[in-house]
């Protein structure tokens, strides 16, 4: 069967990764196949995490290039000389032109840690989403699966999946339950999802 060949985009520890690895050996994703791991960040350990599991991994340098049409530039060659047909954001910490998107449009998704449109946008990334939700008093949160689009967390709503906030939880508390009970499993369903639509020549 032919599969959907994913890129993923990774800034950090790559933990959102790991569970797409994971959910790719279980089975969970079937459809598609994590061909490749771009990093913005050199120290990066989900670029470790992808060579440990056999996938290309590479680093790509905005201060290096300069500018972020160099950047982008140099993502959309390493993306098409790998056949790429859905790319995920998996805690990439930088923001992709119009340009960039429009390229690939239904094609990007990005897991936001809140309830879109609760906390998100502009500046709403990471321990702040988780901050910014324990100071407002909610008594529940959780994670978005969405389209990228040229607007930060403005696309289009694939998956949501609720978390509830406990008595006492820090910012650090509640984003690991966040990333436990609900980024880790509608991520790679999303993945999936997206794939198999892919493989039916659906856009």
């Amino acid at each position: 069967m032919l599969k959907a060949k994913i890129a993923v985009l990774v800034s950090g520890g790559g933990t959102n990764l790991q569970a797409l690895i994971d959910a790719q050996n279980s089975g969970v994703i079937k459809s598609g196949e994590i061909k490749l791991v771009i990093s913005n960040n050199a120290d990066a350990y989900a670029l470790t995490r992808a060579e440990n599991a056999g996938i290309k991994a590479i680093y790509i340098s905005i201060k290096e290039l300069k500018t972020q049409e160099a950047f982008e530039s140099a993502v959309i060659a390493a993306l098409e000389e790998n056949g790429i047909d859905l790319i995920v954001l998996a805690g990439f910490m930088s923001i992709l032109s119009a340009d960039f998107t429009s390229r690939y449009d239904h094609r990007i998704i990005n897991v936001h840690p809140s309830l879109i449109p609760s906390f998100c946008g502009q500046g709403y990334y990471g321990l702040r989403v988780h901050e910014a939700a324990l100071k407002k008093g909610v008594k529940v949160t959780g994670a978005t699966v969405h389209f990228v689009n040229e607007i930060p967390d403005g696309g289009e709503i694939i998956a949501q999946k609720a978390v509830e906030v406990m008595d006492g939880d820090t910012p650090e508390t509640l984003q690991r339950r966040v990333m436990e009970q609900a980024e880790w499993i509608i991520l790679p369903q999303s993945a999936e999802k997206i794939s198999e639509n892919l493989c039916r020549g659906g856009s």
